[in-house]
Order: structure tokens, then sequence, then C-alpha cells
């Protein structure tokens, strides 16, 4: 059976009650194993490697994508990291995007740098033929370009575009670079190279905006992600909202185009069913975090450390969840000197997978309505309970379901894509948060990519605003997506779903 095949069709026999062992096969001839009983952090045991690149499709295709240039200017990967450090810097003040608009953004913004590359570099194959509503039928028009010059010119108008809600500064840093970057890099003046290299980074930019208009789903809410037309079900045990700012946040984003796999295509393990009964495990796993939240609060240890080094809940002062994994990403590349062909593909399949496994992960949200922690417990165990994001936000919780959990499944989704480009084996520090001084982060170290994404996903429970079976499920789905985007052949025509408009 071929492997896409393989992991729709996975039999949910093969899932065992949460508390013992969880055992998952996400492919032909992976098994990860999840764990929610041998001590308090482990949620993910270490994967068989060679395995596991197997499945993620380690190396990628290639293609012939035009005429190579190979003189350090065309290879230089510092407009693509300058860039991205200034899109970091720009999420963390954007208002309203997190966290499924922002994983939209980190998709088409990349999309469109890759695109602008690929005619310079024979290893890189245009994505054109894979999504029908991406038309870039001109391409042959720009043959002699400089490709930094492209790149800064279509950055720059992709950030423009797709992160909105930005300080009116915004705009202006935007352009600062552009033409910071336009002076370093353009010794032609306005030659005819430079004219048509902006000419392209402009029609590619355009083009890509073009194609994320057609996502009908998409463009509507953004516009309105909080919308008055939804209420709840209700339920025993369900998630709902006590007032306006808790109203749920982008409820219909499971039908948001996808660019590798579809909530339909991905599988889906059930949570534990709902119980108030002291006795059920569904009360054992709500008192675990009443447990691991008050005494890291109390202790001020390493879970607090780990709560607030991963929160990225918080606008104004931390990047969103899945920018994140952007920052990860670029200070992996940075780390292993990543030649600027490999480091756009990464980034390529890095936000297909970001995207997918938000539209994933808030259909499973919607579907399965998992109330949040504060609200079990100050009803049945304690009314004082308080989670430890309250600290820092205006509002307990995150205004959407808990199962899965999104934090789990953007850390894992990015994690799969990592591994695949880097080997699991690392000596990684994250560095992302090293100058805050508002909350807990200071640098923390990983010897693997897994560990490093397990610790992401258990720091949501010592925040009080998961139970593990919400991290242990987002953290499998993500490695799901994370397979799918891996093998996915970047010039084969898209099969399955795209956009849903209805």
């Amino acid at each position: 059976m071929p492997l896409d095949e393989e992991l729709v069709n996975l039999s949910k026999s093969n899932f065992m009650c949460y508390g013992n062992v969880l055992s998952w096969a996400i492919g032909l001839t992976v098994l990860i194993l999840f764990q929610s009983c041998s001590k308090d952090n482990e949620l993910l045991q270490e994967p068989e490697i060679q395995q596991f690149d197997a499945v993620l499709g380690r190396g990628g295709e290639s293609g012939n994508g035009g005429p190579e240039d190979q003189t350090p200017q065309e290879v230089d990967v510092s407009v693509l990291t300058d860039w991205t450090q200034l899109f970091l810097q720009l999420d963390q003040e954007a208002t309203g995007m997190r966290p499924n608009a922002t994983a939209r953004a980190i998709a088409y913004i990349y999309l469109t740098a890759y695109e602008v590359a690929v005619p310079r570099f024979q290893q890189m194959v245009s994505t054109q033929n894979r999504f029908e509503e991406l038309d870039l039928s001109r391409r042959n028009e720009f043959r002699e370009i400089n490709v930094q010059i492209s790149l800064n010119t279509a950055l720059a108008i992709a950030l423009d575009h797709f992160l909105y809600g930005m300080p009116g500064t915004s705009r202006e840093l935007i352009e600062a670079l552009e033409t910071s970057r336009r002076t370093l890099q353009n010794t032609e003046g306005s030659g005819p190279r430079t004219v048509d290299s902006e000419a392209w980074g402009t029609y590619v930019a355009q083009q890509v905006i073009t194609f994320s208009q057609t996502d009908n789903q998409a463009e509507a809410q953004i516009l309105d992600p909080q919308p008055r037309s939804y209420e709840p079900p209700t339920g025993e045990g369900y998630w709902t909202y006590s007032a306006d700012p808790e109203r749920a946040l982008f409820p219909y984003w499971g039908r948001v185009r996808t660019f590798a796999i579809s909530p339909e295509e991905t599988t889906s393990v059930p949570p534990i069913p709902y119980s108030a009964d002291e006795g059920s495990e569904y009360h054992a796993q709500m008192l675990e975090v009443r447990e691991i939240n008050d005494r890291a609060r109390n202790e001020d240890n390493d879970d607090l450390w780990q709560a607030e080094f991963w929160s990225d809940d918080v606008e104004g002062l931390m990047i969103s969840p899945p920018a994140r994994q952007v920052s990860i990403a670029l200070q992996l590349i940075t780390q292993h000197d990543t030649p600027l062909p490999e480091a756009l593909e990464l980034m390529l399949r890095l936000g297909f997978s970001l995207n997918d496994a938000a539209v994933s992960t808030w259909a499973d949200k919607y579907d399965y309505m998992v109330m949040r922690p504060n609200v079990y417990l100050q009803e049945y165990v304690d009314s004082d309970f308080q989670t430890n994001l309250y600290r820092l936000i205006y509002w307990p919780n995150p205004s959407f379901p808990g199962y899965p959990s999104g934090h789990s499944c953007f850390a894992s989704a990015a994690a799969g894509l990592f591994i695949r480009q880097f080997g699991n084996s690392v000596n990684f520090t994250d560095e992302t948060h090293s100058d805050a001084t508002a909350f807990r982060g200071a640098p923390r170290s990983f010897s693997s990519l897994t560990d490093m994404a397990e610790e992401n996903a258990y720091s949501r429970i010592p925040l009080g605003v998961h139970m593990r079976m919400d991290c242990t499920e987002g953290l499998r789905l993500g490695y799901e997506i994370a397979a799918a985007v891996g093998r996915m052949d970047l010039n084969r025509p898209r099969r399955g779903r795209g956009v849903v408009t209805n």
C-alpha cells in the first residue's frame, strides 16, 4: 500500500488507553511511541531515526529549474535570513493573526521566496504544476535575474501583504530593509538585469498573493476570526466561552486550503471520554495539570521555565507559536551554514507543514470540543485554580478548545522537517527569547530535535492550559503532517483537497 494511503487508513485499534503507552504507526516502517506514565515530561520516545528519515523523504526531489548561477553573490543566504529576522520582529507585534493566520502567512511568504529562486538553481523545481490556481506562466520572460534583488523585492511585498494588524511603523521597517538590501546588492545601477530582477520579484509576489486570494474560506475568516455567527454546541464536558474576549477563535479554519495533507486525509485519535468521576482517567489527567501547574509556580522550577519559554501566547511580548518554528529554522540554517537553495526548500516545506497543521488541528478541536483544564478544575477540584499563563495575559486560556494541542502539533510538524534536513541528533540552543525580561526566556539547549519538540508539547501542562492527552495527540498529528510534507513531490499535481469554497 502506498505510504500516503497507509497514513489515511491506519486502524484506530492501535490506540491504547492514555496513561499507558500509546502506539501509533505513522508509516510503513516507522513506529513512534508516546508515553504518559513513566515521567512527567516524557511524551515521545526516541524514534528509529534511519527509518524516520525514510518516511520523511530525506533528500527531497531535484529537477531542472533553469540555468544555475554559482557566484558567491547569488548563493548568499543573508537576504533570506535578514527578511526572516524582520518577519519575526513584525510577527511579535501583529494582532489578530495568531496562530492560524500566522501559519498561513508563513506558507505564502516562503512559497514566494522559493518560486523567485527557482530559475537560478538547477536543483529547485517549481510548484506551479502542483497548484492549479498558481499561475507563473510568464516565467520565461524573466531570464536574466539577480536572485537576491528579486528576493528582496518579493519578500518586501509578501510581508507587507500577509502580515496584517501590525503597528504603523511596520511598513517603514519593511521599506527600510528593502532599501538597505537594494543598496547592498545592486552593483549594476538601473541596468536591464536590475530592472528584470525587480520585475520578476514583483511578478512572483503578486501571483502568489492572487493564488492566496482564491482560498475564499481563509480570506473571509481572517477578517472575522471570532464570528458571532458561531455558537459552540453544548454537551457534557464541551468547551465553551464565558465572555466575548473568549469567543471561539477561527472556528471554521478546518475548511481552509491545505498544501500537502487535508483534515480528511490525516488520521485522528479520539480523546479520553469526559468524566467527573474521581477514579476516571480524565479526572486523573486533570489532577496532573493542577499538581504540575501549582508546583511549578510555588517552586519557580524548571517546569515554569519551560512553560514560559515555549508559551508564545502573548501578542506584543512573544512571537506566535508557528513563528517560533521559523525562529528555530533560522537558527538551524545559520548553525549549519545551509546553502540558499536548501534553505529556501526547507522554509517552503516548513510553511506548508505549519499551515496544514493549523488546519487539521483546528478541524479536530472544533470536532471534539474538549474543555480547558481550569474550567474543570475550578468546578470539581479547586475553585481557586489559576493557570500560569494568567500572569502574562488578560484571559486565562486560549480562545478555542483544547484537544489536540496546537503548540504540540506545530512543534512536531516542524521537527519532522528539521530532522529530514539536519538529522535528529544536534547540539542546538534555542535563543529565541534570550533578551526577554518579562518572562523566563533564557536559552535552553537540546541534544535532539525530538526532545525539543517533546519539551515544547509538555510545557503546556505546567502552563496550565492543556491536559497530557492534548499534547500527546498534537505531537502524533504533527509528525504525520511532517511526513506528508516531506514526501511531497513539488512538481506533481496535487491530489485531494486544496481549496474548499463552501
